[in-house]
């Protein structure tokens, strides 16, 4: 089991992985299962080298071979796999071309023997890895419009926004009124045959679906699945019904919020209740909750935090980085790895690198304090982004 801290980094980096783009099928992605010998994995290097010999492209050629050397020459200093296994992502981008070569250890085994050149790295397999075990369905609905969305970990994701043409209230009497509430009627299980259809659809295919949370005001919710709209199977999986006063892509939230009795130990109940402590401590100014990078890091290393929490969403790296054509060297955090030489304005080469969410998860370990990353997805999480720079911390102690 994963823990977060694990799976953002994980995360972070195929996502750099992925955004990775080489000028023609030059990028080599080698996935090697804890089972297969080295000596295996060289014997078909050395049978790809031979072949890419052929490649008509003098660049690509020179580009390619380039790799695949690079990848046996790292091969060379194991013995056999890792225990979970491999991943080598090798190639040359930019212009002037520059050796990119990333060894991943994955979380969990690979179970794929896989050798790849395109034009960009291959990485589902490792996304397939970080898929979320607690999958929950949303479903918000009234005669007005129905939203359906899924609740993964700590992120609500939306699926599908549907708006009705039921007509509104009618102020005539009689037969006029009669006619209205039977077409009324009418309207209404067209649109809940329609919005039912598209809600079991969605559900049956999610897997790892746990169970379904439904939303809306008043008594149309229960009206809704109380009448067979939606598949026996998605009606197995319903939890509970939760009154909210909106059935759009904010009704999504609320609902979470109002359910969160219900879901207990579930990442985004956790991170609410946590932030709501931190603002607690904010309002009574007690001393004990303390916000932004230097603030924070200091309390740590005096061992003062009981608890750090970090956005998910903070793009931040400690760097050391030097300009080759004037000698510049700088030392900081900053929020791209894309640095620019203030003397002379050229790009500046990076020397060391260290995600900041990384850094403070060290510093929190060695001073046996709390670590947790919070999802934007509450009110409270944006708030730690927005007002709080993405980090803060709750004190065991007055600074």
């Amino acid at each position: 089991m994963l823990t977060k801290t694990q799976k953002y980094l994980f995360r972070k980096k195929i996502n750099e992985l992925k955004n990775i783009r080489g000028q023609h099928t030059e990028l080599i992605s080698l996935y090697i299962p804890p089972e297969r010998r080295i000596s295996e994995v060289m014997a078909k290097l050395r049978d790809e080298y031979s072949q890419s010999s052929n490649i008509k492209s003098k660049q690509t050629r020179k580009n390619v071979l380039s790799a695949i050397e690079s990848i046996m020459s790292r091969l060379r200093y194991f013995k056999e796999p890792p225990p979970n296994g491999m991943v080598l992502f090798v190639g040359m981008v930019g212009e002037p071309p520059k050796l990119v070569a990333e060894i991943v250890e994955p979380p969990l085994p690979i179970n794929i023997y896989l050798y790849r050149c395109d034009s960009q790295f291959y990485v589902e397999p490792l996304e397939n890895m970080l898929e979320e075990k607690n999958v929950y369905g949303l479903l918000l609905i009234d005669r007005r419009e129905c939203t359906i969305g899924f609740l993964v970990g700590s992120r609500i994701e939306m699926g599908a926004y549907l708006t009705s043409r039921v007509p509104g209230k009618h102020k005539k009497g009689g037969q006029s009124q009669r006619r209205f509430e039977r077409l009324t009627e009418i309207a209404a299980h067209e649109w809940f045959e329609k919005a039912g259809k598209k809600a079991s659809q969605l559900f049956l295919e999610r897997k790892n679906l746990k169970g379904i949370l439904v939303g809306g005001p008043g008594h149309t919710k229960r009206e809704f699945v109380n009448g067979n709209y939606l598949d026996y199977r998605v009606k197995e999986k319903i939890i509970g019904f939760y009154d909210t006063g909106y059935t759009d892509e904010f009704g999504l939230r609320e609902l979470v919020n109002s359910a969160s009795k219900d879901l207990g130990e579930l990442d985004i109940v956790k991170d609410r209740k946590l932030m709501q402590r931190f603002l607690n401590e904010i309002r009574k100014d007690s001393g004990l909750a303390i916000y932004g990078e230097e603030e924070v890091r200091k309390a740590l290393e005096t061992g003062a935090v009981e608890v750090v929490m970090i956005s998910d969403s903070l793009e931040k790296y400690k760097v050391i980085a030097e300009c080759k054509n004037c000698g510049y060297k700088t030392e900081g955090t900053f929020e791209s790895i894309e640095i620019e030489c203030p003397k002379c304005h050229s790009n500046m080469e990076i020397n060391e690198k260290k995600d900041v969410v990384e850094e403070f998860s060290e510093l929190a370990s060695a001073s046996s304090s709390e670590f947790e990353i919070i999802g934007r997805e509450t009110e409270e999480g944006e708030i730690l982004y927005k007002a709080f720079g993405g980090i803060a911390a709750i004190l065991r102690y007055k600074l």
